[in-house]
């Protein structure tokens, strides 16, 4: 079991501005590890945060409950927050279209908050976002990638207009270059958006999708960028028959080749 954390802007919105300001991301994230991280082990706990309190009694000895320590992550796409990874979490979390570019950058932030917190980064783990699809043919193999990135590109536009975003710039992706799977997405949904990503706009967003080889290929070059554990977005037709290529066709290569 891995717990996870992040802060989006509902979350945050949802927090709201208390007696002291309003909530700050990394703050908040970096005080709920700190509560849960004490929680989970069994301890009294008394914490007055600048955004959370908790007071928890000590967990009782008979109780029944496992007690060994559950990895906890941190969500993040900035700097601040893959530093806070670094310094407090087991393991760093990125967002979708992420890219081998992407992942090198997260993993010298990640590496940057250990090394100040006085950790060892490669005993870090970076679990990676991809969107994926898979297929005996190569095109049909690439069509979920395509649905799903035409999502995700499309909500870029409509929350990010024109600030600049370290993902799209790791996948060398513009503004004006995706703003018509948006437009796209607005007139006819998610499969219109579809139908707006080309091939030059999917291989940006370098998804683990096409047959199985081309799968297989793809994991090589996240896991040679220094992603540690891949997150499979998985979209399009047929998800089963998706789920036993990739346990058939495709982990066993990859597990084969890390051996």
């Amino acid at each position: 079991f891995y717990l996870g954390f992040g802060a989006s802007k509902i979350f945050m919105k949802h927090i709201g501005e208390g007696e002291r300001g309003p909530a700050r991301p990394r703050t908040a994230v970096k005080e709920a590890i700190e509560i849960v991280r004490a929680v989970l082990s069994g301890d009294e706990l008394d914490y007055d945060g600048r955004e959370f309190a908790a007071h928890v009694p000590r967990l009782a000895d008979e109780a029944e409950t496992p007690r060994e320590a559950v990895p906890l992550y941190v969500a993040g796409t900035g700097p601040r927050m893959q530093e806070l990874a670094g310094e407090v979490g087991d393991g760093l979390l990125t967002p979708s279209i992420t890219t081998p570019a992407f992942v090198r950058y997260a993993r010298e932030n990640l590496a940057r908050g250990a090394e100040r917190a006085g950790r060892d980064p490669d005993e870090l783990d970076l679990g990676c976002t991809i969107v994926a699809s898979v297929d005996e043919d190569r095109d049909r193999g690439r069509e979920g990638a395509r649905e799903i990135a035409g999502m995700y590109l499309a909500n870029k536009v409509q929350n990010i207009q024109a600030s600049a975003d370290t993902l799209l710039d790791k996948a060398e992706l513009t503004m004006d270059e995706i703003r018509p799977v948006a437009e796209a997405m607005e007139r006819g949904g998610r499969l219109a958006a579809a139908g707006a990503v080309s091939d030059d706009i999917l291989d940006k967003c370098k998804p683990i999708a096409g047959t199985p080889e081309n799968c297989v290929a793809a994991i090589e070059e996240y896991r040679d960028a220094g992603c540690t554990h891949v997150m499979l977005e998985l979209w399009g037709r047929d998800r089963d028959e998706q789920i036993r290529l990739f346990g058939e066709r495709v982990l066993p290569a990859v597990r084969a080749a890390v051996a």
